[in-house]
């Protein structure tokens, strides 16, 4: 519920909706990039003009819409921005009021060891660890859910320990990507995905094969 999310937060990153209004929080696993990204670009080659992933879940998304012709259907994306340059949403608070993956941030650790330092929380999913992304947001103004029950994130990084460790390979180590391995995980980015995300995106149009 969207007022699940406003709960948490100052009121400049509110959403504008009534606290019922029902959404929904948009993952991407690590087996999109072949079962979503590839059939995309195979078969939009001519008219991927941006980022290819943000065009194929926008792609996606607004087929989900078209499966709802009667109702208002919403969609925010995780890189669009409000004139102010804020996020239109914060999608790893989304993530975790929504039960989706869980949120870890400085304030989660009880003997904080960085003193000044900027601490970035970050998302950790129970079954994928940190090789998944949220894409973007579905919300349904005509839909009011009054009822609906609020589920918690799985707490799979449980020790101060790990915490710590897993605050520090993201801030500080982040390229090396060990901070996705946090816990054991069912499921993760094959190595032509890791590849594509390593390469700077001015880069990646190349990989897939798409001329700049």
């Amino acid at each position: 519920k969207v007022g699940w999310y406003n709960a948490v937060l100052q009121p400049a990153f509110h959403l504008p909706y009534p606290d019922d209004t029902l959404a929904f929080v948009i993952l991407s696993t690590p087996s999109m990039f072949d079962k979503a990204l590839k059939p995309f670009v195979n078969k939009e080659r001519l008219k991927i003009i941006r980022d290819p992933v943000d065009q194929c879940v926008s792609h996606h998304l607004s087929r989900v819409k078209e499966k709802f012709p009667d109702l208002r259907v919403d969609v925010m994306f995780d890189y669009e921005m409000l004139p102010s340059r804020k996020p239109k949403f914060l999608a790893q608070t989304a993530a975790h009021v929504a039960g989706a993956a869980y949120y870890y941030q400085r304030k989660d650790v009880k003997l904080d060891p960085w003193g000044k330092k900027k601490i970035f929380g970050v998302c950790i999913h129970p079954k994928y660890g940190g090789w998944f992304a949220i894409r973007g947001l579905l919300l349904f103004p005509d839909i009011q859910v009054p009822f609906l029950e609020q589920p918690a994130p799985v707490d799979c990084v449980s020790t101060e320990e790990k915490r710590i460790e897993l605050l520090e390979q993201f801030n500080f180590h982040w390229q090396d990507g060990r901070y996705r391995d946090i816990i054991e995980v069912k499921e993760r980015y094959s190595e032509e995905q890791k590849a594509y995300f390593a390469t700077p995106p001015a880069e990646r149009f190349r990989l897939l094969g798409l001329s700049q």
